[in-house]
């Protein structure tokens, strides 16, 4: 998937907002991050994963313990190809839901 596609998926999920972190792009829901995107370097991207999938997730290649982040809970990965383009959005999905239902329950609510 090309970065536009991309972004455009990103921003088509409810409450989804773009920003610029540390130098890279990236997608929140209520100014929480779910997607980390450093488009300057090849896409390699940082995604929030379910910890009892990382293990798995770790032992692709391509896919490490994404640095500076929540250990066993984020993975980077090199680029938007190593995930076909229905398990990248499946896991962009996956890793929204996980924010928002750390929200309040009204905030969830507006998003249900």
């Amino acid at each position: 998937m090309d970065i536009e596609s991309f972004r455009e998926y990103c921003l088509a999920l409810p409450g989804t907002t773009e920003g610029m972190k540390w130098g890279h792009l990236c997608f929140m829901i209520e100014e929480k991050m779910y997607f980390i995107i450093a488009i300057d370097e090849d896409n390699s991207f940082s995604i929030k994963c379910d910890p009892e999938e990382f293990d798995a997730l770790t032992a692709r290649d391509g896919i490490q313990q994404a640095h500076h982040m929540a250990k066993r809970q984020w993975i980077r990965v090199d680029n938007l190809e190593v995930f076909n383009d229905t398990e990248l959005k499946k896991r962009v999905a996956a890793s929204r839901a996980m924010v928002l239902a750390k929200l309040p329950k009204k905030t969830q609510a507006k998003y249900a």
